[in-house]
């Protein structure tokens, strides 16, 4: 019987795919069957030199836009650009249509949340499985095969609405993610595609709407040291190491010129000096915002004209569509520098086989491959590694199953709001009830109805439950009603009551508590992490479709946490210290600026950025390491040999090897981040690794620490520099080793 079912199912599949005409080179129309873009035996170039030239100008135009026009006497069908896949298949881009056959797909635990688990591996296992969804649906007719994901900005301000989509607040966590992740989404066969990834927002942009300021209208001062340091550093991890088939320039401005425009940013750099193979998209309707509400050009043909002339290969949004013909006949613009923009956009889609007719590859994948158990199981695991020990008193956790569990909180009942935004339809839901009744009785009283709760009036009946049971979870937190796309927070604290909440249920409570947060940004939990009625608190993220079933793992010991937080957790003055407009990120005392991020925060913290503990201890130590490095350099003029410019530096022979110890000397099994600090001048992340380790086990750990990349520099003038002298790694919170740096020169003969 099962034989059969999947006999079905199969047949089922194949037959969808079947249904569905090839996107161009149908073999079965006879008036395009010999064009020699179709030809297979041709390289991608030449097929794309064959097929520019047959279209007209006009259908050129209307094929640098998103919604791209069918050219039928060429045999080509139209197609839609945008379709998302943030962490999942989504339906928030017109690209993708679930139903039928494919009602949903799996829905991974928000970015800030997979961030948390600090591993690579992950971050591409999710990416295949991403993939391989949509590709399906691809086969399926009702998804396309560009996917402008990952949002790779980094998380500067803790308001920041977006903040839940990106991988936090380091650039080389950010860049590791986003390389990792673009890997496991377009890794094909040779040279082609699985799907076409598509990293966002570059850049600058980490404001949406905040107190009268919004994205449209936001000019970004960035220095060109931050720009550098900070903000362009995930961006050239995902096309340099991740080789990303897109980037998406964003509505803001940048030390006074849209990014969509501005040729240093996208052709002199994203196409010049990182070597883009492929294309460069315009946030949607960021073309029309530059002219209509930035009013950065005098005419609509303007705008046009210096956006493509600037690098811009495809259009989110109308306006290319109906001003680049006037700019083209105005001598605005060359048909040729159309062209280059065409040619790069079809050079992807060729990668993607979509010009392969029925020979494209990956076309054996259907409605079986999608919302599968190992992929619903993969969900579960990476919302398990995402998951943050922030605090476990007198080792309340785990919770014994033999207990009665009351259930707590405007999230104890979450669904939607475990997914978090630019999400798809989920393959089902566990919500946090529903996860802890499978491993032990409950009782239930929400407390609050909603996560703005606004009324205290139901808190009692909380209390009563938690009087009555043997340990009580409080699930509390954020959702998309108070921070997403368009909408910024104003405050770092619980909405409505849910403090109140929290705190007169772990004052009434007969056993311990377990406060369960759902959010992507930080919150001042000082309250909690000072009350010692309040036991254990972990923060979750949002943790996905098996969100409920990961947090009732950790919470009975069937996995034991070992997220590391991506970001700082502030006290709530800190938003009356610094304005979300101020893109500074160094403290500056004379002005009371306090800075931002772990790397130059001057203040205290709820929780640091790296923070997070296990049901376990672990024991690191330097097993190998250097004393002295020395750098080769090519004989130039120095005006100071303090610092060597890289550009200087014979990179590729400067490896510095660095072995570390790991023990697990507690009594559980678990997993560990070994985090890797430069401290020769701001602390910063340099290198991370995972690790799974048996009690009482040991583990050494390789990090090949890269001199130009790790060990450097960036100075004012934006020129990135090795430091020569004394370096200082710290590893963790408390083991460091010293060494120094020095150059010789090399002549080349």
């Amino acid at each position: 019987m099962k034989f059969l079912f999947l006999f079905y199912l199969l047949f089922v599949s194949l037959r969808i795919i079947e249904s569905v005409p090839p996107f161009a080179c149908d073999p079965g129309n006879g008036a395009t069957r010999g064009f020699k873009f179709c030809s297979l035996s041709l390289s991608i170039k030449d097929r794309v030199q064959d097929l520019i030239p047959r279209l007209t100008l006009q259908e050129k135009i209307r094929l640098i836009v998103n919604n791209a026009i069918p050219i039928e006497r060429l045999g080509l069908r139209g197609y839609e650009w945008w379709s998302e896949a943030l962490h999942g298949v989504s339906n928030t881009g017109p690209g993708v249509r679930f139903g039928g056959n494919f009602p949903g797909a799996t829905s991974f635990p928000q970015v800030i949340t997979t961030a948390a688990s600090y591993n690579d591996s992950l971050w591409t296992a999710i990416g295949k499985v991403v993939s391989t969804e949509a590709r399906a649906m691809h086969n399926g007719g009702v998804a396309g095969l560009t996917y402008w994901s990952p949002n790779v900005n980094i998380f500067r301000d803790p308001r920041w609405g977006r903040g839940q989509e990106t991988p936090g607040e380091d650039p080389i966590l950010a860049g590791r993610y986003a390389a990792s992740y673009v890997r496991g989404l377009q890794g094909g066969a040779g040279n082609y595609l699985k799907v076409a990834a598509c990293c966002k927002h570059y850049t600058a942009y980490d404001l949406d709407s905040w107190k009268g300021h919004d994205r449209y209208h936001f000019n970004a001062q960035v220095s060109k040291q931050d720009i550098e340091e900070i903000f362009n550093v995930p961006f050239k991890a995902c096309v340099v190491e991740g080789k990303v088939a897109s980037v998406m320039c964003s509505y803001n401005q940048v030390n006074g010129k849209p990014t969509c425009a501005d040729p240093s940013l996208l052709r002199d750099t994203i196409r010049g000096e990182w070597r883009l193979d492929g294309y460069i998209v315009s946030d949607c309707d960021s073309v029309g915002v530059m002219f209509n509400d930035q009013h950065f050009t005098p005419t609509p043909e303007d705008a046009a004209a210096d956006v493509i002339r600037a690098g811009l290969d495809l259009d989110c949004g109308p306006f290319l569509a109906i001003h680049t013909e006037g700019a083209v006949k105005m001598g605005k613009l060359s048909e040729g520098e159309i062209d280059q923009a065409l040619a790069n956009l079809l050079t992807v889609q060729m990668r993607l086989g979509m010009f392969d007719g029925p020979r494209a590859p990956f076309s054996n994948l259907g409605p079986q491959d999608v919302c599968t158990q190992a992929h619903q199981q993969l969900a579960r695991e990476a919302a398990q590694q995402g998951i943050v020990l922030l605090k476990n008193q007198n080792r309340a956790l785990p919770l014994s199953t033999k207990w009665t569990i009351a259930v707590v909180g405007p999230h104890a009942e979450a669904t939607v709001a475990m997914i978090g935004n630019y999400a798809g339809i989920p393959c089902r839901y566990t919500t946090p009830l529903d996860g802890i009744s499978k491993y032990a009785r409950t009782i239930q009283s929400n407390g609050c109805t909603t996560v703005s709760c606004t009324t205290p009036r139901a808190i009692p009946r909380a209390c009563d439950a938690a009087r009555e049971a043997d340990a009580t979870v409080v699930f509390v937190g954020l959702s998309q009603e108070f921070e997403r796309e368009a909408l910024d927070r104003t405050g770092l604290f619980f909405p409505g009551y849910q403090q109140e909440l929290v705190s007169l249920v772990a004052r009434d409570s007969k056993g311990p508590v377990v406060l369960v947060i759902l959010s992507g940004g930080p919150i001042d939990i000082t309250f909690a992490k000072n009350d010692p009625k309040v036991s254990a608190i972990l923060w979750a993220g949002y943790p996905g479709e098996a969100g409920g079933l990961a947090i009732a793992d950790v919470l009975f010991g069937a996995a034991n946490p070992g997220g590391k937080l991506p970001m700082t957790w502030y006290p709530g003055d800190y938003v009356n210290k610094v304005q979300m407009t101020d893109m500074a990120m160094r403290a500056d005392n004379s002005r009371g600026f306090p800075g931002r991020t772990y790397r130059f925060y001057k203040g205290p913290v709820v929780y640091p950025f790296g923070f997070g503990l296990s049901y376990t201890n672990f024991r690191e130590s330097v097993a190998l390491a250097p004393r002295k490095v020395v750098v080769p350099v090519t004989p130039h003029n120095f005006t100071s040999f303090e610092a060597i410019a890289i550009s200087n530096a014979h990179c590729d022979s400067v490896k510095v090897p660095l072995d570390i110890e790991v023990e697990n000397v507690g009594d559980k099994d678990g997993s560990h981040t070994v985090m890797v600090f430069s401290k020769t001048r701001d602390k910063r992340l340099i290198a991370f690794k995972k690790v799974h380790i048996f009690s009482g086990g040991k583990h050494r750990v390789r990090l090949d620490i890269d001199a130009c990349e790790h060990l450097s520099e960036v100075d004012e003038f934006g020129v990135r520099r090795i430091p020569m002298g004394k370096h200082i790694l710290q590893v963790g919170q408390h083991v460091t080793h010293s060494f120094k740096v020095l150059h010789k020169t090399i002549i080349n003969h």
